[in-house]
């Protein structure tokens, strides 16, 4: 095997020389840079990863973890995280992915196993991962959930603004009747959403029913039992704001599933704005939440936080967008 020795002598450098010039160090002539990757090249040097990483203490490993990947966490999230955070890591890391309610303790979490930590949190128990990681000095980095602590980097889109947003649009759409499926119990997400909701009808004066909250679990299938307990009712609601779009997926499906259309018989819009929702029929109104955006500036944060764990903690707004399509029904009022 060809080591750093073998093209130091080569090149008649230094073997720290040829460390430099291959780890892109500015303290190195251009041209001596030059010469060293022509060698190594012809040598078809391969660097020894492990061998670096013991020096380094570094173990060239991210850590992503979820509350729970099996529960509460929809394909389309899961997904596009991970294609945030693998934008930006590309080949230079190596990525695990854990749900939080699957460890039976934190010992397996540490600085030497893991470089950094991306938690995509949605429930307060994942609190103890976070004190765990601060204590022992792993940087960390939290999305989607904002996090009354001064020392994290935080990053969260607004989740009460959002449902607010998509309230007032079936509000100013002539709908009085509104209802609201809501997302995991006991996930932060959930509580927000519904806040958001209550908070549009509040300020239009139109009054909370309690028939017209009904439980969810951001499953397909949830928005689907959901709607057909809503559909039940006696006066059942000319709107549903679905905390999610796998749920509002879900709602549509009952709804046609009962001899009526969306949107004349039951307006519906989402939250999220998965890629199928714009394939839907009709096409889903709903709430751009950019998870992959999200994902992709947590992991350039938790990359300078390795580099430079002094960073100053901050917490980092991603908006919510309206996305107008074809689910809601203008009433005549």
């Amino acid at each position: 095997m060809v080591t750093i020795k073998d093209i130091a002598k080569l090149a008649n450098v230094s073997h720290t020389t040829v460390s430099r010039a291959l780890n892109n160090s500015p303290f190195i002539k251009e041209d001596t840079k030059k010469r060293i990757l022509e060698i190594s090249s012809q040598l078809n040097y391969t660097p020894n990863y492990n061998a670096k990483n013991l020096v380094l203490q570094k173990s060239h490993t991210i850590g992503l973890f979820f509350t729970s990947i099996t529960e509460g966490t929809s394909s389309s999230f899961f997904i596009d995280t991970i294609k945030g955070v693998y934008a930006v890591i590309e080949d230079n890391y190596n990525l695990i992915v854990r749900g939080i309610d699957s460890l039976k303790d934190f010992s397996s979490i540490s600085l030497q196993r893991y470089d950094g930590i991306i938690l995509m949190s949605q429930s307060d128990k994942d609190n103890a991962l976070i004190y765990h990681a601060l204590e022992r000095k792993i940087p960390i980095v939290v999305l989607n959930r904002q996090i009354g602590e001064e020392k994290l980097i935080n990053i969260v889109s607004d989740n009460k603004k959002g449902a607010y947003d998509a309230t007032q649009y079936c509000i100013k759409h002539g709908h009085r009747h509104i209802a609201i499926i809501e997302g995991k119990e006991g996930f932060r997400s959930t509580q927000e959403r519904k806040e958001g909701y209550l908070e549009a009808l509040l300020e239009s004066n139109i009054p909370i029913r309690g028939e017209y909250i009904v439980k969810g679990d951001y499953t397909i299938r949830s928005g689907y039992l959901a709607m057909q307990k809503l559909l039940s009712l006696s006066q059942r609601p000319t709107a549903v704001f679905c905390s999610n779009d796998d749920m509002a997926i879900g709602a549509m499906n009952a709804v046609f599933g009962s001899g009526l259309s969306v949107p004349d018989d039951v307006s519906i819009i989402g939250f999220d704005d998965i890629d199928l929702a714009k394939y839907t029929f009709p096409s889903l109104t709903t709430i751009k939440r950019p998870v992959e955006l999200i994902s992709i500036k947590g992991t350039k944060k938790l990359l300078s936080l390795i580099k430079n764990p002094e960073k100053k903690a901050e917490t980092i707004y991603v908006p919510t967008q309206l996305v107008e399509r074809n689910s809601v029904k203008k009433m005549n009022v």
